[in-house]
């Protein structure tokens, strides 16, 4: 696979990771009893903590961008999915 191709795939995999890991941990406003200033979602976060997301986000990118290569490559799995 290309450098192009692999940064492309492993681009698509951060942001579907980082999408299913951004409500882990997060409370808004509401949850919390904490006061909601004008203007304003009471559902917003009260602490996102985003780069400690990203940290996950691109660990676990890397896991699957790599498990995701390995099961492109595998002769085995080849063999059985051009049957």
């Amino acid at each position: 696979m290309q450098i192009g191709s692999l940064l492309a795939v492993y681009f698509v995999v951060w942001w579907l990771t980082f999408v299913a890991v951004l409500p882990i941990g997060s409370h808004s406003h509401h949850e919390t009893g904490a006061e909601v200033i004008a203007g304003n979602d009471p559902g917003a976060p009260v602490q996102p903590m985003l780069i400690r997301k990203a940290l996950i986000t691109t660990v676990l990118s890397i896991a699957l961008t790599a498990l995701l290569l390995w099961g492109i490559n595998n002769p085995t799995l080849h063999a059985y999915w051009n049957r």
